[in-house]
C-alpha cells in the first residue's frame, strides 16, 4: 500500500473516527515504524525538508499526518509541528510514537472548521493527497492555514506513471529495454486498495487518481501558485544480471514521486 511503501491507500472524507484508515492503522503503523519506510527515509523526508527550507522554531502543519513520520522528523529538526489526520486510530499511534513534542489533532482536512484560528509558516502533505476524496476544500484550507509568506509542500506518487492497476512495468525483448505502460491518465479514477495487500484481506482504502491539470486547477482555484515542481526517481538499484542495466536506467528516467511547492497568490 502506499503512504510510504510505494503505493497509496486512502482516507475517508467523513467525520473523525469514521475514516477507512482506522481499520488499517495497526498494519500501517507496523509497516512504517518510527522513522518511516526506506522511500521516506531516503527520498521523501530529506526532499521535503529541503523544499520547506525552514529555520528552527517555525510552525509546520503535517496535513494527513498518518502515524506521524514527518511530524517526528521535523520536530527533531527543531520545528514546532502540528499533525492533523481524520483517522482517530492513526492519531492514537502517532501520539504513542511521538511523545509530547508534537501536537496531534483528529480532524477532516476538508472541514472549514479544522484548526480554525491557527496559521503556520508551512503546510506539508506527504503521500496522502491521493487518498483524499474532495480536493478543493482541502486546498482552500491550506491557503487559510498559511501565513502570508508560507509554503505548501505536497508529495505524491507520480500521477503520470504510478496509477494502481493502470500502469505497469514491461520488457521489450527486441530493444532490451524496460518500459512503463500507462493505460489511463486523464480520466479521474477511484481505486479500492486492499490494506494490507493480502489476498485474504477484507479491509480496503481508496485511492483517487487525478491528472496534473486537475491538481493545478484545484490549486489555482484556491489561490495557491506553484513556485517549484520536482520529480524524484527511486533510489534503488537492481541486483547484477542481464536486465540490471535496463532496469536501473528505467528507474532513473521514470520518476516515482512528484513533489511541488506552492505559495499564496498575491492579493
Amino acid at each position: 500500500m502506499h503512504r510510504g511503501s510505494g503505493r497509496a491507500p486512502a482516507r475517508s472524507g467523513g467525520k473523525p473516527g469514521t475514516a477507512l484508515w482506522d481499520q488499517a492503522a495497526r498494519w500501517y503503523d507496523s509497516l512504517v515504524g518510527f522513522k518511516g519506510s526506506e522511500y521516506q527515509q531516503n527520498i521523501i523526508l530529506p526532499g521535503t525538508e529541503r523544499l520547506l527550507d525552514l529555520k528552527k522554531g517555525r510552525e509546520v502543519l503535517d496535513l494527513a499526518c498518518g502515524q506521524g513520520v514527518l511530524s517526528r522528523h521535523l520536530a527533531q529538526k527543531g520545528l514546532q509541528v502540528t499533525g492533523l489526520d481524520v483517522s482517530a486510530e492513526l492519531i492514537r499511534f502517532a501520539g504513542r510514537r511521538s511523545g509530547r513534542g508534537v501536537r496531534f489533532v483528529c480532524a477532516d482536512a476538508a472541514d472549514p472548521k479544522a484548526l480554525q484560528d491557527k496559521t503556520f509558516d508551512a503546510v506539508a502533505c506527504l503521500l496522502a493527497i491521493q487518498n483524499i476524496e474532495h480536493l478543493q476544500p482541502v486546498f482552500e484550507n491550506v491557503r487559510r492555514w498559511l501565513k502570508p509568506q508560507g509554503r505548501f509542500v505536497m508529495v505524491t506518487t507520480h500521477p503520470c506513471f504510478r496509477i494502481p492497476r493502470q500502469t505497469h512495468w514491461g520488457w521489450d525483448e527486441e530493444k532490451k529495454i524496460q518500459y512503463r505502460r500507462v493505460d489511463l491518465y486523464l480520466s479521474p479514477n477511484t481505486i479500492p486498495i486492499l490494506t494490507p495487500p493480502m489476498a485474504r484481506s477484507h479491509v480496503y482504502t481508496m485511492t483517487y487518481h487525478r491528472s496534473l491539470q486537475d491538481y493545478f486547477a484545484a490549486l489555482n482555484a484556491a489561490e495557491l501558485q506553484v513556485d517549484l515542481l520536482e520529480e524524484w526517481p527511486s533510489h534503488k538499484t537492481s541486483e547484477p544480471g542481464k536486465r540490471a542495466k535496463a532496469e536501473n536506467r528505467a528507474r532513473q528516467e521514470i520518476p516515482l514521486f512528484l513533489a511541488l511547492r506552492a505559495v499564496r497568490a498575491k492579493e
